[in-house]
């Protein structure tokens, strides 16, 4: 069987290789029968491309020939066609260039096309004089055809065509308007534009169709005006910017500003664009401004409007939609009344938006050149901001503070509106004029004038405190009656403090929203230069004040009440009755002042909940102070305070909402700050009430509930309890002794504290105090 297969996989192989050799027999046969065939099939592509050639070089030297003859004859219409034909044959040559007649016929080409350049050159010279003679009254056709072969022809011909007849076109101008001119001044500046509008109907009227359309050459005339222009106007306002005023800087700028409005209606901006013209679609005739009425631009004038309050400059332009006023104050009286004002308007305004798109290609094409005058603009704005505060401050003083108006709370004074409400004008202003610079200048105005504003009218305004207590004697604070006044500053006194912060909190915000704008208008690579923090931490500065002095305020409205309260004789104390009257006194005027400044500061809620944090760590830690005062204690005394000091502390953690029919739940932050200080001071009088007998359960008593590692607390417990002097120093000792180890690291001091007890400890305490009370009750 293996030598079968051996066999049969032998003849496999020898019948394999029968067939390769058929098969290369077969290739080589095909070979031999198509050579001929692609011989032939290069013969016919050779001879193609010979017809080809021959054809285009006969065209070509046909071409040239004709191309010579109607450039002698100026037959412009048919050289435009018969010129892009020749160069588009002549491109098929480029390879063969090396053969000498294509080579001269390449020259002859070029020849042709320079001495067409240099004839049609001429032929507008000769048309369009620059100088000496006058300027034919129209087109001709050779021209309009001599512009098709410019086209063709090497850019710079175009380009010198258009230079030189824009030129000639402007020439008028130049002389109508130069700087020793009565005209060339910036009063008569709508000349300037009327005169251009004049001379582009003009020109589209005559010279429309001799140039190509996607010449764009009516754009062209009004962007060379616009760069003759602003040349011009730097001139003569350099040489006369001792003559300029604000109002005719500001009017110059507004039609220069409606002008550049009208080209962008009109002009695509295609010139502008790194000189690259694109053909611009054909606008209907009725968009074109410059053939609008005369009678149209009257909406253009400037007008004075005087009114009781003030003087304002404005100007508007109907079609461009650009708006400028600029107000002129004078010193008229301002209402001062507190009054609670709509500001969405402003903070609408001065939310961030999205910039307007399509901007325009034209803006500053002209305007431009005013820029390194409008610190003219800057310095009128300085000086009517400064007779604004100077306004604010006189009128406050002539009419005093607002009358109290408790049912509106959150009331900012007026003159807060009227100082934002300018700057939007003067920002939406320079913002038109310019976005560079001059914004960075007036940014650095309104810093100032918001620092003036917040120490001149809120701080300057603020009511000064007194150093005396007016007075009062520790007999007649426990005798005083319910209503009668103690309170320093007096309820007009507390509303203007609530007003001056709620308009301190006011501005705050809104010279955020300030900031915020102003970056949006300003150039990107200026927006680092604008920071206005420190005019914000100065509105802090006032919030902070104001809070202070009501808390002080309130504070030493409580300080008679705390000295009858050291001053009494506790060790003769004989029952525990109702609370004291100190504490009657002190309930008295916090229901007097808190719902007024509850009331006054409704919106701003924060500063509310600040104004109670403050006074709660003022007022708890001074009531312990007088506390310490209060010796010798009896043991009934101890629990006359111990009653005290819970009725001060209810009535404290109900401060926020004490007078209010509408009962909120305190700050979880300010509740704590009150169980923890006033549940201190409940543990001092429970160990004053604690036996002193034996000391060390005595001292690790007063460990365990104090807390207090200090001696001078420890003292003043002992002096609170009557002991004697050498009593006090055994239970020194022995307090010494007791006290727990301090932890590594931490040297030994004469106060030491320990771990703050946590909320569980703290509420079991008040659980115990007020089982205690209620036994003693």
């Amino acid at each position: 069987a293996l030598e079968e297969a051996q066999k049969a996989i032998q003849q496999l192989f020898g019948k394999i290789k029968d067939i390769k050799d058929k098969a290369e027999k077969s290739e080589q046969m095909v070979k031999e029968i198509t050579r001929d065939i692609k011989q032939l099939d290069h013969a016919k592509r050779h001879l193609t491309t010979s017809i080809t050639t021959l054809n285009h070089l006969h065209m070509l030297a046909g071409g040239v020939d004709s191309l010579e003859a109607m450039t002698r004859r100026r037959q412009y219409g048919e050289v435009a066609n018969l010129l892009q034909g020749v160069v588009n044959v002549l491109e098929h040559f480029n390879k063969y260039m090396g053969i000498p007649q294509i080579r001269q016929l390449a020259e002859r080409v070029k020849a042709a096309q320079n001495e067409l350049g240099q004839q049609i050159l001429a032929d507008f010279e000769e048309a369009f004089p620059s100088q000496g003679t006058k300027r034919p009254g129209g087109p001709s056709n050779v021209l309009r055809d001599a512009c098709l072969v410019a086209n063709v022809l090497d850019p710079r011909i175009k380009q010198e065509i258009i230079k030189k007849f824009i030129k000639q076109h402007l020439s008028e101008y130049l002389v109508l308007f130069q700087e020793n001119q009565d005209v060339a001044w910036l009063d008569k500046i709508d000349r300037r534009y009327a005169w251009i509008k004049r001379q582009l109907v003009d020109y589209e009227e005559k010279y429309g169709r001799m140039f190509p359309q996607e010449w764009c050459m009516t754009e062209r005339i009004a962007v060379e005006f616009c760069h003759v222009t602003r040349t011009e106007l730097a001139k003569i306002m350099r040489t006369r910017a001792k003559e300029i005023e604000v109002k005719l800087l500001l009017f110059a700028i507004q039609r220069t500003t409606n002008f550049e409005g009208l080209l962008a209606k009109r002009f695509s901006g295609c010139t502008l664009m790194d000189g690259t013209v694109k053909k611009p679609e054909a606008p209907p005739p009725s968009t074109n401004p410059f053939l609008e009425d005369e009678a149209g631009t009257e909406t253009d004038e400037i007008v004075i409007e005087k009114s009781d309050t003030d003087k304002v400059f404005h100007s508007k332009d109907i079609s461009s939609g650009v708006y400028i006023s600029v107000v002129f104050f004078h010193p008229l009286p301002l209402c001062c009344r507190s009054y609670r004002f709509d500001a969405n308007a402003l903070n609408a305004f001065l939310q961030p938006k999205k910039p307007k798109v399509p901007d325009n290609p034209f803006h500053g094409i002209v305007s431009k050149c005013f820029e390194p005058h409008l610190y003219v603009y800057i310095e009128s704005q300085d000086k009517n901001l400064n007779e604004l505060i100077d306004r604010f401050v006189a009128d406050f003083k002539a009419q005093g503070p607002p009358k109290p108006n408790v049912d509106e709370g959150g009331a900012v004074l007026p003159s807060c509106a009227d100082l934002f409400v300018y700057y939007k004008k003067c920002m939406v202003q320079c913002s038109q004029l310019s976005t560079g610079e001059p914004m960075i200048a007036l940014t650095t105005i309104f810093q100032k004038y918001l620092r003036e504003y917040a120490w001149k009218i809120l701080s300057g305004n603020l009511p000064k405190t007194t150093s005396s207590s007016s007075g009062l004697t520790i007999t007649s604070l426990l005798k005083e009656k319910e209503g009668s006044e103690v309170a320093k500053f007096t309820l007009e006194e507390l509303c203007l403090i609530c007003s001056i912060l709620s308009t301190a909190e006011y501005c705050l915000a809104t010279t955020q929203q300030l900031e915020d704008k102003l970056k949006e208008k300003v150039d990107a690579s200026l927006v680092e230069r604008i920071n206005l923090t420190g005019e914000m931490d100065t509105f802090s500065i006032v919030i902070s004040n104001s809070i202070q002095l009501l808390v002080q305020d309130l504070d030493a409205a409580c300080d008679p009440a705390l000295t009858a309260m050291s001053k009494m004789q506790w060790q003769n104390v004989e029952h525990v009755g109702d609370q004291s009257p100190y504490v009657t006194s002190v309930i008295l005027h916090i229901k007097q002042n808190v719902p007024i400044i509850r009331d006054n500061l409704a919106s701003t809620r924060k500063y509310f909940t600040q104004f109670c944090i403050k006074f709660a760590n003022s007022f708890i830690p001074k009531f312990i102070n007088h506390l310490f005062k209060c010796k010798p204690i009896s043991m009934v005394g101890a629990e006359q305070l111990l009653l005290d000091t819970h009725s001060l502390k209810m009535v404290l953690l109900d401060l926020p909402s004490i007078g209010s029919q509408v009962v909120r739940k305190a700050p979880a932050s300010y509740t704590r700050i009150v169980v923890k200080g006033m549940t201190r001071a409940e543990m001092i009088l429970k160990v004053v009430m604690a036996p002193h007998e034996p000391p060390v359960v005595f001292v690790d008593n007063y460990i365990k509930l104090l807390a207090d590692c200090s001696t001078d607390t420890f003292q003043k417990i002992l002096d609170m309890k009557g002991l004697k002097r050498s009593e006090q120093s055994s239970m020194l000792e022995l307090f010494r002794l007791r006290l727990p180890a301090p932890p590594s690291g931490v040297e030994n001091s004469g106060s030491l504290s320990l771990s703050t007890p946590t909320p569980e400890q703290e509420s079991s305490r008040i659980r115990k105090l007020e089982k205690l009370i209620k036994k003693r009750l």
